[in-house]
Parts: structure tokens; C-alpha cells; sequence
């Protein structure tokens, strides 16, 4: 048993020390990067085995067999896809795909773990049972995660549309051009609509087309709301229509879609409330009611 904790506290201290090391390297690859650009041209002689660190030697190979093995357990998944879901969360500067692949498959080697750990307990029989789920649930908890920080992310992002597009008008109309109102935007508002405002615009700043980078931002997000905004800008572009009457229609339709999406989950709510009240409610209330009587007929007999 001694042994089995000993070793349980190991496995902690290298799982987390892995993780650690999976969610800085796209960090730690961009400061290489600068201190490289701002070498060069100078000569250094120096074996390159004794100049990789260790994150370069074990860490570095650990994870991108860790991402390709749970690339290849689910075949129905891209790079690509997690690379729009992570954007969607908010973490694509901060978590590549090849290291959310990583993460994954280190959560499901941690469950595997503590799964036969947990079910040795009833035997091989009860070992596999916990290996199996504590496993699966380690593979697609990130996902789950993943999948629920983008809704609410999503959800942000709807909510301040009107308001952002109302600010927007405000300035073309005062004079500003469209990037001008966009950085006006990104520098008075916080959240993740103005942080995908700053992106947009640092896109157009680099040389991407307004178009290109208006697409890309829906492409993004993935909200009605904020598509329908982006085609309207590009095709008043293309026909050299006003900004500023755009800007006040669009924000007018993200008003009526929030009030229409809040209308619908408040419709819902009964709905929800119903598996509830016949839980955790009526039980309690058949007890009260009924429990005299009960007790009433077992004394008559």
C-alpha cells in the first residue's frame, strides 16, 4: 500500500510537471523564436544535444505522441476543428491543437490510473470496469470543457453585439472610418467581442483584406448574430453603401434576436422546472400528506 501511494504521488507530480510543460510551449516556442531573430547572423559553435533542454528532448516527443495517439482515437476530429474550437474559447493564442491533443490524452492515461487504483478494489473485473470509465471520462472531459466555455463565450459575445454595433455607428458617423471605429471599440470596451475586434483589426493591419478578415471573425465566433453583421459590412463595401445606416440596422436585429432568444429560454423554463418539481417536490409532499393516513391505517390494524 506504501508503494501504491508512493508511486500515485510520482505519477501526480509528473502528470502536472507534463501539463505544465504542454500549456507553456506555444509560450515558450514564441520567446525562442525572438531570441533567435535577435541572433541572427551571429556565430555559435555548440553541440545541439548538449543545447536541447529537456522539454526539447523528452517533453517535446511525449506530447506529440500523446497528441497523434488521441488524434487517432478519434478519427472523426481534425486539427483544423480544434483549432476553430479553441478560437471559439478564447485560447487559440494561449493552447495549440497539438497541445489540447496532448492534454487529452494525458487526462485519459491520469484516469486510467486512478481508475484500476480506485477498482482493484473489486477485483481484475472491477479494475477494468474503472480503468474503462475513468478513462473515457478523462479523454472527453477537455472536450466538454472546451465545448461549454465556447457557448458561454458565445453567449458573451451576443449579448454585448448590439451595444458594441451602436458604438460602431457612433463613430462612423462622427467621422472615424470603419478600422478607426473598430479600434476606437477595442480600446473602450473589455470581453471577448472586443478582444475578436482586436484580432480582426490586427489582421487587416498585417495586410489581410477587410473581407478576409470579417469572414475569419464569423468563422470564429460562429453566431448568427455577428455573420449576418460581417455580410452586411462586406457587401456594403462592395456597393459602397453608408456604414453609418448599416451599423444602426444591425444593431437593431441583435437587439431583436437577444430579446427573442430571451423570450424563448424563458418559455423553456417551465419545461425545466418540471423534472425537478417531480424529483425532489411532490415526493416530499405525498410524504406529508399521505404519511398520517399511513400511520393512522396501521393502527386501526
Amino acid at each position: 500500500m506504501t508503494f501504491l501511494l508512493v508511486f500515485a504521488v510520482f505519477f501526480l507530480a509528473g502528470a502536472a510537471y507534463l501539463v505544465g510543460e504542454i500549456a507553456t510551449a506555444p509560450a515558450r516556442q514564441r520567446w525562442l523564436s525572438v531570441r533567435r531573430a535577435a541572433t541572427y547572423g551571429q556565430m555559435e559553435v555548440r553541440s545541439n544535444v548538449q543545447g536541447e533542454s529537456f522539454g526539447d528532448r523528452f517533453v517535446a516527443p511525449a506530447r506529440e505522441w500523446l497528441a497523434h495517439w488521441a488524434l487517432r482515437a478519434n478519427p472523426r476530429t481534425s486539427m483544423d476543428a480544434i483549432a476553430m474550437k479553441l478560437y471559439a474559447a478564447g485560447l487559440g493564442r494561449r493552447l495549440s491543437p497539438t497541445g489540447f491533443l496532448a492534454l487529452k490524452g494525458t487526462a485519459a492515461i491520469a484516469g486510467i490510473f486512478f481508475g484500476t487504483m480506485i477498482g482493484r478494489m473489486g477485483g481484475v473485473g472491477g479494475a477494468l470496469l474503472g480503468a474503462l470509465l475513468l478513462g473515457a471520462l478523462g479523454f472527453f472531459a477537455p472536450d466538454y470543457a472546451l465545448t461549454l466555455k465556447g457557448r458561454s463565450r458565445r453567449e458573451r459575445i451576443r449579448a454585448d453585439l448590439s451595444d458594441a454595433l451602436d458604438l460602431l455607428a457612433v463613430s462612423v458617423e462622427a467621422g472615424l472610418g470603419f478600422d478607426g471605429a473598430m479600434a476606437k471599440l477595442s480600446e473602450h470596451m473589455e470581453g471577448p467581442l472586443a478582444e475578436e475586434f482586436s484580432l480582426t483589426l490586427s489582421e487587416m493591419r498585417i495586410g489581410e483584406s477587410r473581407s478576409g478578415a470579417l469572414k475569419r471573425l464569423a468563422e470564429r465566433v460562429d453566431a448568427a448574430e455577428l455573420s449576418a453583421f460581417t455580410r452586411a459590412i462586406i457587401q456594403a463595401d462592395q456597393l459602397g453603401t453608408t456604414l453609418g445606416r448599416i451599423l444602426r440596422v444591425q444593431a437593431a436585429d441583435a437587439r431583436l434576436r437577444r430579446q427573442a432568444a430571451a423570450e424563448e429560454r424563458a418559455m423553456k423554463a417551465p419545461i425545466k422546472m418540471l423534472f425537478p418539481t417531480v424529483l425532489f417536490i411532490f415526493p416530499a409532499m405525498f410524504l406529508v400528506i399521505l404519511g398520517p393516513a399511513i400511520l393512522n391505517i396501521q393502527a386501526l390494524f
